[in-house]
């Protein structure tokens, strides 16, 4: 082969090589700007990667995990919950890829900026339950870090209290503030009686100061005012309907109509009630109360019906009979058996309803279009903290919700005392403890009107 034939061989080669470097480098595109990275870089493997051992830190090999949450809440119409799995991995120097696998299926590569990766999956899909992520760096087989988390419907507490008396004193009110001191997330729904407004032995002076106080909880931390009617006759007199001094559910008769069942009032005489109540909040800047509770739980299916009819969306009325032990045996009085009677089901883990035209305790269509609560906690009056605790434990276990859940607690402002308020701060301070604020579980205080967009009418 002579030396003129190498020549041509050379040139044919260069000319090769220049036209692969074309094709590879278009115009305007140095290799510099080429991502020849990926080119490197193989695809996500369908394959999982080995978790990492239980001693291996991926802090110790240099990464750092930014973002990623414990608890997953599954969103509603009242909770945002969480839809997206986003959080971010700072890599050591030399790591060009990170990839994600989801409960082992198919991975997925993160966005990388720099020496930062992203992970933004849409997970509203992902069901209830535990969770796992793994990450491996570089298509390695071992993974540098495992990420446990649930995802859970949230588990809602709704605390209320009962203005069963016209007044509440000084000290009571101080207790309510500290309770919202002590715990920032509380919200409460002030069951508050219109009685206390028309009460002769309550001056004008001092039902403003209530007013002006319960007015502040709303304002100041987000409370809501709902109402609560216990047949008092100052409050029945003021209107169209005769007051009854029986039945009552506390003795033979009652001539103040504090004690009277309430659904002893057919439901045209508790509609003229709702209005008169009504008017009476808006007389004092209370605003237009949507939610109730029937003084002893003494409401009825035509109870319901007068306050479906008055705007009313919900009813706290149910109430967990087996937890007022207290009033089992005391003397001439039927409250217990009552209860006992009348909301035979309601136990505590008993969840809201729509209740149905025939039967109160079942939510057979037709049905009456007011969310039923349960007070499946009852009031401090007759559970301890530990039994508050107890029932909150039986609504959540501390695991994923599979599904919406709901605690109800409270007191009565009247009685409000240093022992009730220190049974239900140790109950709240329990709870507190898995706020999904703070990523430590799936737990939400809630209002009573809140519930409704989380229970919906199953008539709509």
């Amino acid at each position: 082969m002579n030396h003129s034939s190498v020549t041509a061989m050379g040139i044919r080669r260069h000319l090769v090589l220049a036209a692969a470097l074309v094709l590879a480098f278009p115009a305007g595109c140095s290799s510099s700007d080429a991502p020849a990275q990926q080119q490197l870089d193989p695809g996500v493997s369908a394959t999982a990667p080995e978790e990492p051992g239980k001693d291996d830190s991926y802090t110790a090999k240099g990464y750092a995990i930014e973002g990623v949450r414990a608890w997953s809440i599954v969103g509603n119409d009242l909770t945002q919950g969480h839809a997206v799995l986003d959080f971010t991995v700072t890599a050591p120097d030399g790591i060009r890829y990170v990839d994600m696998w989801l409960d082992g299926a198919k991975g997925t590569r993160l966005e990388r900026d720099g020496q930062k990766f992203r992970a933004a999956m849409p997970i509203s899909s992902l069901p209830p339950g535990a969770h796992t992520v793994l990450l491996a760096a570089n298509g390695r087989k071992t993974a540098f870090a495992k990420l446990d988390f649930q995802r859970s419907h949230p588990v809602y507490v709704f605390v209320s209290n009962d203005w069963d008396d016209p007044d509440n004193g000084d000290d009571k009110l101080v207790r309510q503030e500290q309770l919202h001191g002590n715990h920032a997330e509380l919200k409460i729904t002030h069951f508050v009686g219109p009685y206390t407004f028309t009460d002769p032995e309550v001056t004008t002076e001092r039902a403003e100061v209530l007013a002006t106080w319960v007015r502040g909880m709303r304002d100041t931390y987000g409370d809501e005012i709902g109402l609560h009617i216990h047949p008092w006759c100052s409050f029945v007199d003021t209107t169209s309907v005769k007051c009854r001094t029986t039945p009552s559910f506390a003795k033979a008769d009652d001539a103040t109509g504090y004690t009277i069942v309430l659904s002893s009032y057919p439901r045209e005489e508790m509609s003229t009630l709702l209005v008169r109540a009504k008017e009476i909040f808006e007389q004092h800047g209370l605003g237009v109360p949507t939610t109730f509770r029937a003084g002893g739980w003494t409401a009825e299916t035509h109870t319901l019906q007068a306050l479906v009819e008055n705007g009313f969306v919900a009813d706290a009325s149910p109430a967990n009979w087996s937890r007022m032990e207290e009033w089992k045996d005391y003397p001439g009085a039927a409250l217990y058996d009552w209860n006992k009677e009348h909301w035979i089901t309601i136990n505590d883990t008993s969840q809201p309803w729509y209740p149905s035209e025939a039967d109160i305790l079942e939510s057979a269509i037709p049905v009456v279009p007011i969310l039923e609560v349960p007070d499946n906690g009852l009031l401090v009056d007759y559970v301890t903290a530990q039994e508050m605790i107890e029932v909150f434990g039986k609504n959540w276990d501390g695991a994923a919700a599979q599904t919406p859940s709901m605690v109800s607690i409270g007191y009565h402002p009247p009685n409000f005392s240093d022992q009730y308020f220190k049974r239900i701060d140790t109950a709240l301070s329990h709870i507190d403890q898995f706020l999904a604020s703070k990523d430590a579980g799936p737990v939400y205080y809630v209002r009573l009107s809140d519930l409704p967009k989380v229970w919906k009418n199953p008539a709509n």
